[in-house]
C-alpha cells in the first residue's frame, strides 16, 4: 500500500484537494435547494465521495494518454 501511495502521491493529493472543494461546493448548493443543515451534508458527502474515486481513475487515464502521446511511435 506504500508503494502505492508513493507512486500515485500527486494524483492522491490533488483528488483529496479536490474532494474538499467539491464538498464544500454541494454543501453550499444543497443548503441553498433544502433549507435543511443536515440534508445538505448528508447530500454533500455522498456524491462527491463518488466523484473523487471517479476524478482519480480519470487523471490515471489522462496520465497513460500524456506518456503515450511523449513516447515516440
Amino acid at each position: 500500500m506504500t508503494r502505492f501511495i508513493r507512486a500515485n502521491l500527486a494524483t492522491l493529493q490533488k483528488t483529496a484537494s479536490y474532494y474538499l472543494v467539491h464538498i464544500t461546493v454541494a454543501a453550499l448548493v444543497a443548503y441553498a435547494v433544502t433549507g435543511n443543515l443536515l440534508m445538505s451534508l448528508t447530500l454533500s458527502l455522498l456524491e462527491p465521495t463518488v466523484q473523487a474515486f471517479a476524478f482519480f481513475f480519470h487523471e490515471k487515464v489522462w496520465e497513460r494518454v500524456r506518456a503515450a502521446r511523449a513516447s515516440p511511435a
